[in-house]
């Protein structure tokens, strides 16, 4: 129920990202391993370079994710409430409630004062995550570039 203060993350949507995110990290990891085959290091141009880095952080961005998924994952209901409550600040207010977040990742437990803070999801997944994905476009936008390059015919001068 939506209007439930105490409804954590949603397992419908917890699920399905992480039965979908394992089997793509599973595919972008089978693809650049097949990129460090000699054939493969053959034909290596500066544009697939970039473009294999920026797979290779969109990569390493879904394991973050996934593993900040797996913590909230294992912890039952009971498990959170009382994760919130352990790590309640010193003169904090009652507890009034619990929401979960998927962007950024995180499991919030709300102050009856309307202060919260986040439990449960290590605190340097959500920073390592936004590194990773700015590393990741411009990696994109680099292999754009050279491609771009590659394949714009150059004009003689005449």
């Amino acid at each position: 129920m939506a209007s439930d203060p105490w409804q954590g993350h949603d397992t419908t949507v917890l699920f399905t990202v992480m039965l979908a995110g394992a089997p793509t990290l599973i595919g972008l990891m089978v693809y650049l391993c097949s990129r460090f085959t000699r054939q493969a290091r053959r034909r290596a141009t500066p544009a697939r370079m970039w473009r294999d880095v920026s797979l290779a952080g969109f990569a390493a961005s879904i394991a973050l994710y996934l593993w900040g998924l797996l913590h909230v994952l294992f912890l039952e209901d009971q498990e959170q409430a009382e994760e919130c409550e352990r790590q309640r600040p010193d003169g904090a207010p009652v507890l009034v409630g619990r929401r979960g977040d998927f962007i950024p990742l995180r499991l919030v437990c709300e102050l009856s004062d309307g202060r919260d803070y986040s439990v449960v999801i290590p605190d340097y997944i959500n920073p390592s995550l936004t590194m990773l994905l700015l590393f990741t476009l411009l990696s994109a936008v680099v292999f754009g570039f050279l491609h771009h390059k590659q394949r714009t015919p150059t004009r003689k001068k005449g």
